[in-house]
Protein backbone atom coordinates (compact mmCIF):
# COMPACT_ATOMS: atom_id res chain seq x y z
CA UNK A 1 0.00 0.00 0.00
CA UNK A 2 1.37 3.51 -0.89
CA UNK A 3 2.30 5.45 2.02
CA UNK A 4 0.91 8.85 1.41
CA UNK A 5 1.73 12.31 3.48
CA UNK A 6 -1.63 13.85 4.68
CA UNK A 7 -3.38 16.33 2.47
CA UNK A 8 -2.59 19.35 3.67
CA UNK A 9 -6.00 21.15 3.49
CA UNK A 10 -5.94 23.11 5.93
CA UNK A 11 -2.71 25.00 4.59
CA UNK A 12 -3.92 25.21 1.04
CA UNK A 13 -7.64 26.66 1.84
CA UNK A 14 -5.09 29.28 3.80
CA UNK A 15 -2.76 30.13 0.52
CA UNK A 16 -6.02 30.68 -1.42
CA UNK A 17 -7.47 32.90 1.18
CA UNK A 18 -4.28 34.88 1.79
CA UNK A 19 -3.77 34.92 -2.43
CA UNK A 20 -7.37 36.61 -2.45
CA UNK A 21 -6.57 39.16 -0.23
CA UNK A 22 -3.21 40.29 -1.45
CA UNK A 23 -1.03 38.66 -3.89
CA UNK A 24 2.52 37.92 -2.63
CA UNK A 25 5.49 39.11 -4.35
CA UNK A 26 6.09 36.03 -6.73
CA UNK A 27 2.61 36.55 -8.19
CA UNK A 28 2.39 40.14 -8.92
CA UNK A 29 2.82 38.87 -12.80
CA UNK A 30 -0.76 37.80 -12.80
CA UNK A 31 -2.14 40.93 -11.07
CA UNK A 32 -3.51 41.76 -14.77
CA UNK A 33 -5.90 38.68 -14.58
CA UNK A 34 -7.26 38.94 -11.05
CA UNK A 35 -10.49 37.28 -12.67
CA UNK A 36 -8.30 34.20 -13.12
CA UNK A 37 -6.70 34.37 -9.96
CA UNK A 38 -10.12 34.73 -8.18
CA UNK A 39 -11.51 31.60 -9.96
CA UNK A 40 -8.18 29.21 -8.73
CA UNK A 41 -8.59 30.52 -5.07
CA UNK A 42 -12.68 30.85 -4.75
CA UNK A 43 -12.46 26.95 -6.74
CA UNK A 44 -9.91 25.75 -4.51
CA UNK A 45 -12.00 26.44 -1.33
CA UNK A 46 -14.94 24.49 -3.20
CA UNK A 47 -13.10 21.52 -4.05
CA UNK A 48 -12.12 21.52 -0.34
CA UNK A 49 -15.69 21.85 0.79
CA UNK A 50 -15.28 24.70 2.71
CA UNK A 51 -16.82 27.63 0.60
CA UNK A 52 -19.99 28.20 3.38
CA UNK A 53 -18.18 26.64 6.47
CA UNK A 54 -14.68 28.81 6.54
CA UNK A 55 -16.01 32.32 4.28
CA UNK A 56 -18.73 34.40 5.96
CA UNK A 57 -21.65 35.63 4.01
CA UNK A 58 -20.39 38.82 3.93
CA UNK A 59 -17.01 38.11 2.48
CA UNK A 60 -19.04 35.68 0.00
CA UNK A 61 -21.50 38.86 -1.00
CA UNK A 62 -18.30 41.43 -1.09
CA UNK A 63 -16.36 38.84 -4.10
CA UNK A 64 -19.97 38.61 -6.00
CA UNK A 65 -19.77 42.24 -5.98
CA UNK A 66 -16.45 42.28 -7.42
CA UNK A 67 -17.05 39.81 -9.70
CA UNK A 68 -20.11 41.53 -10.74
CA UNK A 69 -18.24 44.36 -11.33
CA UNK A 70 -16.04 43.41 -14.27
CA UNK A 71 -19.26 42.56 -16.10
CA UNK A 72 -18.96 45.01 -18.68
CA UNK A 73 -21.32 45.77 -22.40
CA UNK A 74 -20.60 47.58 -25.31
CA UNK A 75 -20.57 47.20 -28.98
CA UNK A 76 -19.24 43.90 -28.96
CA UNK A 77 -22.12 42.25 -26.38
CA UNK A 78 -21.16 41.74 -23.21
CA UNK A 79 -18.77 39.43 -20.90
CA UNK A 80 -16.56 39.92 -17.97
CA UNK A 81 -12.92 41.56 -18.23
CA UNK A 82 -9.83 39.81 -16.84
CA UNK A 83 -9.12 42.86 -14.02
CA UNK A 84 -10.30 46.33 -13.26
CA UNK A 85 -8.65 48.53 -15.39
CA UNK A 86 -6.77 52.12 -14.95
CA UNK A 87 -8.61 55.20 -16.80
CA UNK A 88 -7.68 58.93 -16.65
CA UNK A 89 -8.04 59.92 -13.30
CA UNK A 90 -8.96 63.67 -14.43
CA UNK A 91 -12.06 63.61 -16.74
CA UNK A 92 -15.34 65.26 -16.83
CA UNK A 93 -18.55 63.33 -14.87
CA UNK A 94 -19.79 62.75 -18.30
CA UNK A 95 -16.83 60.62 -19.11
CA UNK A 96 -17.05 58.92 -16.57
CA UNK A 97 -20.39 57.83 -16.67
CA UNK A 98 -19.53 56.65 -20.35
CA UNK A 99 -16.19 54.73 -18.79
CA UNK A 100 -18.76 53.14 -16.45
CA UNK A 101 -21.36 52.03 -18.93
CA UNK A 102 -19.41 50.93 -21.64
CA UNK A 103 -15.84 49.28 -21.96
CA UNK A 104 -13.61 51.04 -24.80
CA UNK A 105 -11.23 50.18 -27.29
CA UNK A 106 -8.79 48.49 -24.83
CA UNK A 107 -11.43 47.55 -22.23
CA UNK A 108 -12.96 44.80 -23.57
CA UNK A 109 -14.48 41.71 -22.30
CA UNK A 110 -12.01 38.51 -22.40
CA UNK A 111 -13.54 35.46 -23.65
CA UNK A 112 -11.40 33.19 -21.00
CA UNK A 113 -12.20 35.05 -17.77
CA UNK A 114 -15.87 34.94 -18.78
CA UNK A 115 -16.04 31.41 -18.25
CA UNK A 116 -13.80 31.60 -15.05
CA UNK A 117 -16.12 34.72 -13.91
CA UNK A 118 -19.47 32.26 -14.58
CA UNK A 119 -17.86 29.40 -12.96
CA UNK A 120 -16.66 31.35 -9.80
CA UNK A 121 -20.16 33.05 -9.17
CA UNK A 122 -21.91 29.72 -9.29
CA UNK A 123 -19.51 28.85 -6.52
CA UNK A 124 -20.22 31.46 -4.39
CA UNK A 125 -24.27 30.39 -5.38
CA UNK A 126 -25.11 33.76 -7.30
CA UNK A 127 -28.44 33.60 -8.98
CA UNK A 128 -27.50 35.35 -12.24
CA UNK A 129 -30.31 38.00 -11.84
CA UNK A 130 -27.82 40.01 -13.81
CA UNK A 131 -26.80 38.66 -16.45
CA UNK A 132 -26.58 39.59 -19.68
CA UNK A 133 -27.49 36.60 -21.77
CA UNK A 134 -28.55 38.02 -24.99
CA UNK A 135 -25.19 40.29 -24.43
CA UNK A 136 -22.98 37.44 -23.95
CA UNK A 137 -24.22 35.63 -26.80
CA UNK A 138 -23.77 38.38 -29.14
CA UNK A 139 -20.14 38.45 -27.61
CA UNK A 140 -19.22 35.12 -28.55
CA UNK A 141 -20.23 35.33 -32.02
CA UNK A 142 -18.17 38.39 -32.48
CA UNK A 143 -15.15 36.30 -30.85
CA UNK A 144 -15.66 33.97 -33.58
CA UNK A 145 -12.92 33.88 -36.86
CA UNK A 146 -13.89 32.61 -40.29
CA UNK A 147 -11.50 29.25 -39.25
CA UNK A 148 -14.12 28.57 -36.82
CA UNK A 149 -11.44 29.68 -33.45
CA UNK A 150 -12.70 32.32 -31.35
CA UNK A 151 -10.22 35.18 -30.31
CA UNK A 152 -9.45 36.53 -26.83
CA UNK A 153 -11.10 39.47 -27.39
CA UNK A 154 -13.08 41.11 -30.18
CA UNK A 155 -10.71 41.94 -32.75
CA UNK A 156 -7.81 40.52 -31.37
CA UNK A 157 -5.65 38.01 -33.42
CA UNK A 158 -4.65 36.01 -30.46
CA UNK A 159 -6.82 32.94 -30.98
CA UNK A 160 -6.04 28.72 -30.06
CA UNK A 161 -7.50 26.09 -28.57
CA UNK A 162 -8.38 27.52 -25.08
CA UNK A 163 -11.03 30.35 -26.36
CA UNK A 164 -13.19 27.68 -28.61
CA UNK A 165 -13.22 25.57 -25.05
CA UNK A 166 -14.35 28.53 -23.53
CA UNK A 167 -16.85 29.60 -26.02
CA UNK A 168 -18.00 26.27 -26.28
CA UNK A 169 -18.02 25.55 -22.11
CA UNK A 170 -20.42 29.10 -22.40
CA UNK A 171 -22.75 28.27 -24.50
CA UNK A 172 -23.13 25.16 -22.77
CA UNK A 173 -23.98 26.70 -19.43
CA UNK A 174 -26.19 29.11 -21.01
CA UNK A 175 -27.86 25.78 -22.63
CA UNK A 176 -27.82 28.13 -25.88
CA UNK A 177 -25.06 27.71 -28.87
CA UNK A 178 -26.56 30.57 -31.11
CA UNK A 179 -23.72 32.69 -30.55
CA UNK A 180 -21.67 29.85 -32.42
CA UNK A 181 -20.47 28.24 -35.16
CA UNK A 182 -20.51 24.95 -33.94
CA UNK A 183 -19.47 22.92 -37.40
CA UNK A 184 -16.60 25.34 -38.22
CA UNK A 185 -15.43 25.23 -34.84
CA UNK A 186 -15.56 21.38 -34.89
CA UNK A 187 -12.81 21.55 -37.66
CA UNK A 188 -10.95 24.03 -36.85
CA UNK A 189 -10.39 21.47 -33.88
CA UNK A 190 -9.98 18.41 -35.98
CA UNK A 191 -6.65 20.89 -37.72
CA UNK A 192 -5.14 20.51 -34.31
CA UNK A 193 -5.17 17.23 -34.11
CA UNK A 194 -1.16 16.01 -34.08
CA UNK A 195 0.63 12.58 -35.39
CA UNK A 196 0.43 11.40 -31.59
CA UNK A 197 -3.25 11.53 -31.47
CA UNK A 198 -3.02 14.67 -29.14
CA UNK A 199 -3.75 18.24 -29.72
CA UNK A 200 -2.00 21.17 -30.51
CA UNK A 201 -2.66 25.19 -29.47
CA UNK A 202 -3.08 25.85 -33.17
CA UNK A 203 -2.73 23.78 -36.47
CA UNK A 204 0.86 22.59 -36.91
CA UNK A 205 1.58 23.08 -33.32
CA UNK A 206 3.08 20.14 -30.87
CA UNK A 207 0.83 18.21 -29.12
CA UNK A 208 0.16 19.04 -25.26
CA UNK A 209 -1.87 17.62 -22.43
CA UNK A 210 -3.46 20.77 -21.54
CA UNK A 211 -4.88 21.68 -25.17
CA UNK A 212 -6.08 17.87 -25.51
CA UNK A 213 -7.97 18.19 -22.86
CA UNK A 214 -9.72 20.90 -24.35
CA UNK A 215 -11.01 19.47 -27.57
CA UNK A 216 -11.74 16.79 -26.21
CA UNK A 217 -13.97 18.45 -23.67
CA UNK A 218 -15.14 20.67 -26.44
CA UNK A 219 -15.81 18.03 -28.84
CA UNK A 220 -17.88 16.13 -25.97
CA UNK A 221 -19.79 19.55 -24.70
CA UNK A 222 -20.95 19.50 -28.80
CA UNK A 223 -21.87 16.20 -28.67
CA UNK A 224 -23.62 16.09 -25.89
CA UNK A 225 -25.93 19.47 -26.58
CA UNK A 226 -26.69 17.67 -29.80
CA UNK A 227 -27.36 14.65 -29.11
CA UNK A 228 -24.25 12.94 -31.44
CA UNK A 229 -22.58 9.81 -29.94
CA UNK A 230 -18.88 11.18 -30.46
CA UNK A 231 -16.75 13.21 -33.01
CA UNK A 232 -13.78 10.91 -32.84
CA UNK A 233 -13.45 7.63 -34.81
CA UNK A 234 -12.78 4.28 -31.95
CA UNK A 235 -9.00 4.36 -34.03
CA UNK A 236 -8.84 8.13 -33.19
CA UNK A 237 -9.90 7.55 -29.33
CA UNK A 238 -7.30 4.92 -28.69
CA UNK A 239 -4.58 6.45 -30.10
CA UNK A 240 -5.43 9.45 -27.72
CA UNK A 241 -5.55 7.39 -24.73
CA UNK A 242 -2.23 5.63 -25.27
CA UNK A 243 -0.84 9.32 -25.97
CA UNK A 244 -2.17 10.67 -22.74
CA UNK A 245 -1.22 7.70 -20.67
CA UNK A 246 2.42 7.72 -22.13
CA UNK A 247 2.45 10.90 -20.58
CA UNK A 248 2.36 9.61 -17.14
CA UNK A 249 5.90 9.69 -15.68
CA UNK A 250 7.52 7.40 -13.45
CA UNK A 251 7.27 10.09 -10.39
CA UNK A 252 3.65 9.35 -11.02
CA UNK A 253 2.78 12.76 -12.41
CA UNK A 254 1.95 13.78 -15.79
CA UNK A 255 4.14 15.52 -18.51
CA UNK A 256 2.24 18.14 -20.66
CA UNK A 257 4.21 17.13 -23.97
CA UNK A 258 6.32 14.19 -25.09
CA UNK A 259 9.74 13.78 -23.20
CA UNK A 260 9.28 17.01 -20.61
CA UNK A 261 9.68 16.63 -16.71
CA UNK A 262 6.10 15.68 -15.00
CA UNK A 263 4.46 18.92 -13.86
CA UNK A 264 0.89 19.18 -11.52
CA UNK A 265 -0.80 20.90 -13.51
CA UNK A 266 -1.28 18.30 -15.80
CA UNK A 267 -2.43 15.82 -13.77
CA UNK A 268 -5.51 17.65 -13.59
CA UNK A 269 -5.56 18.20 -17.94
CA UNK A 270 -4.57 14.57 -18.67
CA UNK A 271 -6.41 13.08 -15.88
CA UNK A 272 -9.39 14.80 -17.04
CA UNK A 273 -9.24 14.03 -21.09
CA UNK A 274 -8.62 10.48 -20.19
CA UNK A 275 -11.90 11.00 -17.77
CA UNK A 276 -13.36 12.07 -20.75
CA UNK A 277 -12.73 9.22 -23.13
CA UNK A 278 -13.81 6.74 -20.25
CA UNK A 279 -10.34 5.56 -19.67
CA UNK A 280 -9.91 6.92 -15.71
CA UNK A 281 -9.47 2.91 -15.03
CA UNK A 282 -6.06 3.08 -16.84
CA UNK A 283 -4.70 5.90 -14.39
CA UNK A 284 -2.69 4.99 -11.77
CA UNK A 285 -4.26 7.15 -9.14
CA UNK A 286 -2.04 6.32 -5.93
CA UNK A 287 1.52 7.33 -8.08
CA UNK A 288 -0.49 10.36 -9.17
CA UNK A 289 -1.51 11.47 -5.37
CA UNK A 290 2.36 10.58 -4.16
CA UNK A 291 3.53 12.91 -6.60
CA UNK A 292 1.22 15.26 -5.87
CA UNK A 293 2.03 15.32 -1.90
CA UNK A 294 5.73 15.95 -2.99
CA UNK A 295 4.64 19.05 -4.56
CA UNK A 296 2.50 20.53 -1.24
CA UNK A 297 4.64 23.31 0.08
CA UNK A 298 5.31 23.18 3.97
CA UNK A 299 3.00 26.51 4.45
CA UNK A 300 0.48 25.28 2.09
CA UNK A 301 -0.36 25.51 -1.52
CA UNK A 302 0.84 23.29 -4.55
CA UNK A 303 3.58 24.06 -6.59
CA UNK A 304 4.24 22.81 -10.17
CA UNK A 305 6.84 20.14 -9.36
CA UNK A 306 8.59 19.52 -5.90
CA UNK A 307 10.62 22.00 -4.11
CA UNK A 308 8.94 24.83 -6.37
CA UNK A 309 6.81 27.67 -5.01
CA UNK A 310 3.71 27.06 -4.75
CA UNK A 311 0.73 29.12 -7.02
CA UNK A 312 -3.50 29.63 -7.12
CA UNK A 313 -2.91 27.63 -10.34
CA UNK A 314 -1.64 24.51 -9.61
CA UNK A 315 -2.94 24.34 -6.34
CA UNK A 316 -6.67 24.00 -7.62
CA UNK A 317 -5.72 22.02 -10.90
CA UNK A 318 -3.91 19.99 -8.24
CA UNK A 319 -6.86 19.07 -6.52
CA UNK A 320 -9.56 18.77 -8.95
CA UNK A 321 -6.71 16.03 -10.08
CA UNK A 322 -7.37 14.26 -6.71
CA UNK A 323 -11.37 14.53 -6.82
CA UNK A 324 -10.80 12.87 -10.25
CA UNK A 325 -8.12 10.28 -8.94
CA UNK A 326 -8.38 9.95 -4.69
CA UNK A 327 -5.72 6.94 -4.02
CA UNK A 328 -6.72 4.09 -2.87
CA UNK A 329 -5.85 4.17 0.75
CA UNK A 330 -6.79 1.76 3.84
CA UNK A 331 -9.75 3.15 6.19
CA UNK A 332 -7.09 2.73 8.58
CA UNK A 333 -4.95 4.62 7.30
CA UNK A 334 -4.93 7.75 9.42
CA UNK A 335 -4.42 10.30 6.10
CA UNK A 336 -6.82 8.24 4.20
CA UNK A 337 -9.51 11.00 4.79
CA UNK A 338 -7.93 14.00 4.27
CA UNK A 339 -7.75 13.30 0.23
CA UNK A 340 -10.83 12.74 0.36
CA UNK A 341 -12.89 15.11 -2.36
CA UNK A 342 -16.39 15.56 -3.31
CA UNK A 343 -16.34 14.83 -7.47
CA UNK A 344 -15.37 16.95 -10.14
CA UNK A 345 -17.45 17.23 -13.56
CA UNK A 346 -14.74 17.21 -15.89
CA UNK A 347 -16.13 19.13 -18.57
CA UNK A 348 -17.05 22.32 -17.34
CA UNK A 349 -13.84 21.84 -14.63
CA UNK A 350 -15.94 22.24 -11.28
CA UNK A 351 -17.48 20.29 -8.54
CA UNK A 352 -20.23 18.35 -9.40
CA UNK A 353 -22.63 20.35 -7.22
CA UNK A 354 -21.51 23.79 -8.67
CA UNK A 355 -22.25 22.10 -12.29
CA UNK A 356 -26.13 21.43 -11.25
CA UNK A 357 -26.25 24.74 -9.45
CA UNK A 358 -25.06 25.90 -13.03
CA UNK A 359 -27.64 23.82 -15.04
CA UNK A 360 -30.12 25.44 -12.81
CA UNK A 361 -29.73 29.13 -12.72
CA UNK A 362 -27.44 30.25 -15.81
CA UNK A 363 -30.41 29.21 -18.73
CA UNK A 364 -32.58 31.52 -19.62
CA UNK A 365 -35.27 31.58 -16.95
CA UNK A 366 -38.67 29.83 -17.39
CA UNK A 367 -40.59 32.74 -17.30
CA UNK A 368 -38.71 34.53 -19.84
CA UNK A 369 -35.32 35.67 -21.59
CA UNK A 370 -32.96 37.69 -19.87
Amino acid sequence: MTQLPRLSRAGHAAHCKRCLSGLPASQTDIDGSRLALAFYCIGSLDLLGIVEEQVSLQERNLWKQWLWEQQTHGKYGTGFRPSPFMTAQHISSKEQEQVESEYGSYDTPHIIMTYTALISLAILRDDFATLDRAGLLRFLSTCQREDGSFSTVPGSNESDLRTLYCAFAISSMLNDWSGVNVPRAISFINTCRTYEGGYGQSPFCEAQGGTTYIALASLKLASDAFGRTGYLTPSQQQETVQWLLRNQASSGGFCGRTGKDADACYCFWCGAALKILGAEDLVDSNALASFLGRCQFKYGGISKAPGENPDPYHTYLSLAALAMYPPHLSDTDDNARSWRLDALDPLLNAREETTLWIRRHIPVPSNGPS
